[in-house]
């Protein structure tokens, strides 16, 4: 947008007219008008062709049947994808500060998501002019709207960070957030963007948390001028940095006979994916950087039941606690036991939303939750 207001200065051979000398050579128009009102007329005409053209808002889609749209992301090999978004991105809203991207869970119902983000934007009074939501679609070959040209999962391998095996084939959905992430901070895209916050609910929670791990864009979006938060809101598990587990009150590590493989990834480092093994970086290395980054944890308060149909029961998932709350609390005390045995400060937010179990309907339509995402728009 800078560029553009520069090159109308230039256009009109005003490129060098500041804001004071712009001023008086309006008032003198004025005066002027009673004895000279052509060659006002003709000023006039000069002065507005000079000034910036006002930016255009866009009109917010709520309705998700025209808030679906396709995005071409991705750098060696190209690809489409699906989101859900609250404005037009083919006529992109320049004045965008911040995106909010929003994962769905285990269903892959990202039109929900939609609709729950709009209303959390909402009561954080984040307007669309400067908010844009993003709620991107991880599909299947069986779900509607899915395309040979988009990346495909086969089943939920998209939340633990697996490779697309349909459709455009070979992209992980680590990748996938990777692209999205860069074509947000795009400054001929989205100039005035300062923020990137993703949030992952429930199965979404699980990919946010691996990817908040395993990640390396640190220094593109630096680079960028783009801070990001991480949102991790009620995931089955977490991704441990080292072979201990909660044991009562105390973290230590347990005996493999009782779990063999307990901490192969997903649910420890062992065993890598590529996308985090070509980093080559130990668990103390990694936690180093997961713990300089900015991430909250959020659970519902009455998310404690051990029976969820979708609470993860393996025995790797299972050693972190027995409900999502008791596996957020367990972590984050894990998070302080390594920060004391490496000395890596950590100072990570959560909490729990009262009255809310684990439905993100709930979580996220409560003014306790959008106080504590968007603290500044109190």
């Amino acid at each position: 947008m800078a560029f553009h207001r520069q090159f109308q200065y230039q256009k009109s051979g005003l490129a060098n007219v500041g804001k004071p000398v712009m001023g008086k050579l309006v008032r003198w128009l004025v005066r002027s008008a009673s004895f000279m009102p052509g060659v006002v007329a003709l000023a006039f005409s000069i002065v507005t062709l000079a000034l910036p053209a006002p930016r255009a808002q866009a009109a917010e889609l709520v309705d998700p049947a025209t808030a679906r749209q396709v995005i071409r992301i991705g750098t060696a090999t190209p690809y489409d994808f699906a989101v859900y978004a609250n404005s037009n991105l083919k006529q992109l809203p320049s004045t965008v500060v911040r995106a909010v991207v929003f994962v769905h869970g285990v269903k892959r119902n990202a039109d929900d998501y939609f609709e729950v983000g709009l209303h959390l934007l909402k009561i954080a009074q984040l307007p669309a002019s400067t908010s844009l939501l993003l709620a991107p679609n991880f599909m299947t070959p069986t779900d509607s709207g899915a395309s040979a040209t988009m990346p495909l999962w086969g089943g939920g391998t998209w939340m633990q960070g697996e490779a697309s095996g349909r459709g455009v084939a070979g992209v992980t959905s680590f990748q996938a957030l990777d692209d999205i992430v860069h074509y947000l901070a795009d400054r001929q895209r989205f100039p005035d963007l300062k923020e990137i916050v993703l949030i992952g609910h429930s199965a979404g929670a699980q990919l946010m948390q691996r990817y908040a791990v395993s990640n390396d864009l640190d220094g593109f979006l630096h680079q960028a001028g783009v801070a990001i938060r991480y949102v991790i809101s009620s995931p089955s598990s977490y991704v441990y940095f080292d072979a201990n587990r909660p044991d009562g009150d105390r973290l230590a590590a347990p005996s493999a006979v009782l779990c063999p493989g307990y901490n192969n990834y997903r649910y420890g480092i062992d065993n890598p994916p590529d996308y985090l093994k070509q980093q080559n970086l130990s668990g103390e290395q990694l936690f180093r950087r997961y713990a300089a980054r900015n991430i909250i944890y959020m659970v519902g308060a009455r998310d404690d039941n051990p029976n969820h149909r979708f609470l993860d029961k393996a025995c790797g998932a299972s050693m972190q606690g027995t409900t999502r709350v008791e596996r957020q609390r367990n972590f984050v005390r894990y998070e302080q036991f390594l920060s004391a045995q490496w000395q890596i400060p950590v100072n990570h937010t959560e909490f729990q939303v009262k009255g809310a179990a684990h439905g993100a309907d709930k979580l996220y339509r409560s003014e306790d939750t959008a106080r504590k995402l968007f603290p500044g728009n109190e």
